[in-house]
């Protein structure tokens, strides 16, 4: 007697199965809650090690004339006196614009930005005038050490300051576009550290370099 034979057939996957496995899922793009504040943080502890460089280069070349004029001789103290007011001032402002930001009033928010980057811009200027200043006296940045490193210092600062002042003019624009979206709230905080962190600078440099280096 011959010995049952057992045949498996292939089953087919179901249509329902075959629907639940073609569905297609959208991935949402998923923003770390603080992530960019604490990556902006770390750049600006690296902007401190570039500052802390330059007043240390500043600290030992200082003193080095060969032959030429001083802080004492060159330093225009009361114009230096006008432009740390605008600096200090431009912090306050932005201040403003953040609170007007909280409470979600664009026109005014606008309105204090728009008056940050004026006092910015004048700080800007009146540096600049002072840097053609020393130049046209045959003070420029070749003249000595001491020179060289003045201008380095403070010229760097300058050029952070005027890349506050085009990216508050860009956040002004996307505030228009895009209005008070959860991205242009974390930008204008991380330009509200940066622009803080620039007055802290240059109160360094004021009292560092042309208070001492007046009375030297």
């Amino acid at each position: 007697m011959n010995a049952p034979t057992l045949e498996f057939a292939a089953v087919a996957p179901e249509p329902a199965l075959q629907q639940t496995a073609s569905k297609q899922f959208h991935v949402l793009e998923h923003h770390p809650e603080n992530g960019t504040l604490l990556g902006f943080w770390l750049y600006l502890m690296s902007d401190c090690l570039i500052f802390a460089c330059l007043f240390a280069t500043y600290a030992v070349l200082g003193h080095s004339y060969a032959a030429g004029p001083s802080g004492k001789d060159l330093f225009d103290l009361p114009l230096v006196a006008v432009n740390t007011s605008l600096l200090l001032l431009s912090s306050i402002t932005y201040g403003f614009a953040m609170l007007t930001m909280q409470q979600k009033q664009m026109r005014a928010t606008l309105i204090w930005l728009a008056v940050t980057g004026v006092l910015g811009a004048g700080f800007v200027t009146l540096e600049l005038t002072e840097f053609a200043h020393l130049i046209q006296e045959g003070a420029g940045p070749q003249r000595s050490a001491f020179l060289s490193s003045f201008f380095t210092l403070v010229g760097t600062h300058g050029l952070h300051v005027t890349c506050g002042l085009i990216w508050l003019v860009t956040l002004m624009v996307q505030l228009g576009m895009h209005g008070f979206s959860e991205a242009n709230q974390r930008r204008l905080q991380c330009l509200s550290m940066f622009w803080h962190f620039l007055d802290v600078i240059w109160i360094g440099v004021f009292t560092f370099v042309y208070l001492m280096g007046s009375m030297a």
